[in-house]
């Protein structure tokens, strides 16, 4: 399980965005997201880096 910040997210949008990016990386990956605390729980068969990478050509860089 990876968990990251997302700084950028702000609202239900954002999160579907998010949501979206990651299961284009990986289509079965689990996505839990607590948008008051800008976290992102990704538990994946996809690697870290990708879901990073991913996530920031979305504009929704992780830390």
């Amino acid at each position: 399980m990876y968990e990251f910040e997302v700084k950028g997210m702000s609202c239900g949008h954002c999160v579907q965005s998010v949501t979206r990016a990651i299961y284009s990386q990986d289509p079965s990956a689990k996505v839990s997201i607590d948008l008051a605390t800008k976290r992102v729980k990704v538990e994946s068969q996809a690697d870290e880096g990708a879901i990073r990478r991913t996530l920031a050509d979305a504009d929704y860089p992780a830390t």
